[in-house]
């Protein structure tokens, strides 16, 4: 069964917009394992503009399924993933002036920085994950890496989608088949939506996690969050 993590770094978004605390990133994070699902994901980022360091030191002792940390492995990340000791690291090549994720790793090139990094976290337990592009290449060399899982940026087969369902997914199909064959888990995230997620787990059904953020929290403010968390959970069946 696929997984769904919901990423709740839009409601922090809300949040920080006026002060205070309301939405109440914390009990979102709460109700959305009690609406369903199986995993949550944050993403801080270095000026704390949506998920704050803190957030993420205040959710883990709350929710009891899995608990996905993305980011850049600056220093400070590293300290805080290896202080919460969460369920599994997700690392992204974020600069800090971007406004969201848009491209994978190049793991050819940061190969002995990423096996250093993976390593430390290896070490205290934690399951780790490569954000990367589909390309074949770097799934290989993602392996290489000692990861133990990889997480295709799947923006272009959202972008594509419309237009030709069929050519978009061709190259993650592939660079899942690639995943498959080197025993790497395989995870998938970035603008899947209602739309377009029943096609991709329909052509990759062996995929572990989805991780949905923004359009999934889109679709609350109509459906609702218990509601929507339910209509992403039934395209994973």
């Amino acid at each position: 069964m696929t997984k769904l993590s919901v990423n709740i770094n839009k409601v922090a978004t809300i949040r920080n917009a006026r002060g205070g605390n309301n939405p109440d990133v914390l009990k979102v994070a709460v109700d959305c394992e009690k609406f369903g699902a199986q995993g949550i994901t944050v993403h801080p980022r270095p000026d704390e503009r949506h998920i704050r360091y803190q957030d993420v030191r205040d959710i883990k002792p709350l929710i009891t399924t899995e608990f996905n940390i993305e980011g850049n492995p600056i220093d400070k990340y590293i300290k805080l993933v290896l202080e919460v000791k969460p369920t599994q690291v997700t690392l992204v090549p974020d600069a800090d002036n971007q406004i969201t994720s848009n491209h994978g790793w190049d793991t050819v090139a940061n190969k002995g920085f990423l096996t250093d990094v993976i390593g430390q976290f290896k070490e205290a337990g934690i399951r780790t994950s490569i954000f990367v592009d589909a390309e074949p290449k770097m799934v290989e060399a993602a392996r290489m890496c000692g990861t133990d899982r990889i997480e295709l940026y799947t923006e272009p087969y959202a972008a594509g989608y419309e237009a030709n369902r069929e050519e978009a997914i061709k190259p993650f199909v592939e660079a899942a088949e690639v995943a498959r064959e080197m025993e790497l888990g395989l995870n998938a995230g970035h603008d899947l939506s209602l739309q377009n997620l029943t096609y991709f787990h329909q052509n990759i059904p062996w995929l572990d996690e989805v991780s949905i953020g923004h359009a999934l929290i889109c679709d609350a403010l109509y459906f609702g969050l218990e509601d929507t968390i339910k209509r992403y959970l039934a395209c994973l069946k």
